[in-house]
């Protein structure tokens, strides 16, 4: 076959792309010859070929329309090409996800504003607490030549140690008892003149009681925390016998009924005035003799123990009463017989008509 032929051939072989509509009419099962294939180059077509290659590559619907064969004839339903034509719903992110840093960056700021509040609120409070600002009832004078028994008996508040920085509430202020720290260089305290401005709480120098030491407290208004008064306190600090951390102790205490006050366990002189002589006697009259563990050197208990005995109350109370008499100053004189007493004391030699008590 010629280039020409072949050429002629292919053109009249095309086959048409248009889908017949309708079947060929009265119904028959016409058939479509399905276009010849295209022979390679070189190659021939036998004859016959046409029709027996249209009856594979060609095939009819029940209807009797004709079908190119390769083309699918499954119909596309109403559903899926609903489903195709809708477009689907982009997906929106909730408030949280959008916003999830800066609320994290914010939470976290208010956490720490949180936790610097409470420990500036920790910091402000104070370590301690009076439940009552003590004025002892004044008492009758004492009897003609009778010995004066300086102070007043406080009611005993404890012997307990507490730890740095935990808040202690005193039933009684100035405290002569309660509970107190028990750790080197907080509780008992050096024993010194402490300037108005120092941070002295009393759960140091309440220690110092306990041990026997002596206690000189003065009020922020007073004349003690002028310089005049704190050289007054210096010298007196400097005359007075020396022993480690046992007295006297002499700081600022503001919440008290006197201007001044002088301090051994359980027992209490209120003074208007700092008055030497008087605090010295009060000292030679108790020091020593009321506390419960006999650590310090004092007037009556000249030899501490090597190991004291730590005591919770008095075992006893001595019977009698205590012969009051005025305090100086215009303070009001001593109670009545006190609550508790140790059992074993010496007491100091009064006159015979009143001895004073223990405490």
């Amino acid at each position: 076959m010629s280039k020409r032929s072949r050429r002629r051939h292919q053109t009249g072989s095309q086959p048409s792309t248009a889908r017949p509509t309708s079947p060929p009419p009265g119904g028959a099962s016409a058939r479509t010859p399905s276009p010849e294939p295209v022979p390679a180059e070189g190659l021939s077509i036998p004859a016959g070929g046409s029709s027996t290659s249209a009856a594979r590559t060609t095939s009819t619907t029940a209807a009797g329309t004709p079908r190119p064969s390769g083309t699918s004839t499954r119909p596309v339903s109403g559903a899926r090409a609903g489903r195709r034509e809708r477009q689907r719903a982009a997906y929106q992110q909730s408030f949280l996800e959008r916003h999830r840093t800066p609320i994290v960056v914010i939470a976290a700021l208010a956490g720490v504003a949180l936790i610097s509040v409470f420990v500036f609120f920790s910091a402000s409070q104070p370590a301690f607490a009076c439940s009552t600002i003590w004025t002892p009832t004044p008492t009758a004078s004492p009897a003609a030549g009778a010995t004066p028994a300086l102070g007043y008996v406080q009611p005993l508040m404890g012997t307990a140690h507490v730890d740095p920085g935990e808040k202690v509430t005193y039933t009684y202020c100035a405290p002569a008892s309660g509970n107190h720290i028990f750790r080197d260089g907080q509780g008992p305290i050096a024993a010194r003149v402490y300037g108005p401005s120092d941070n002295v709480i009393p759960q140091g120098w309440v220690h110092n009681l306990e041990h026997g030491g002596l206690v000189i407290l003065y009020r922020g208004d007073s004349a003690g925390a002028t310089p005049e008064g704190q050289a007054k306190f210096k010298a007196f600090q400097a005359a007075f016998p020396p022993a480690v951390n046992c007295g006297p102790v002499i700081a600022r205490f503001d919440q008290m009924s006197s201007p001044f006050q002088a301090i051994v366990w359980g027992r209490v002189l209120l003074l208007d005035t700092f008055d030497e002589a008087m605090v010295t006697a009060f000292w030679n009259q108790w020091g020593g003799l009321t506390n419960p563990e006999k650590a310090c050197p004092a007037p009556n208990n000249p030899v501490p123990s090597s190991s004291p005995t730590v005591t919770t109350a008095p075992s006893a109370t001595p019977a009698g009463s205590q012969s009051p008499a005025s305090s100086p100053s215009g303070s009001a004189g001593p109670s009545v017989a006190p609550s508790a007493a140790p059992s074993t004391s010496a007491a100091p030699a009064p006159s015979a008509s009143a001895a004073p008590s223990a405490s």
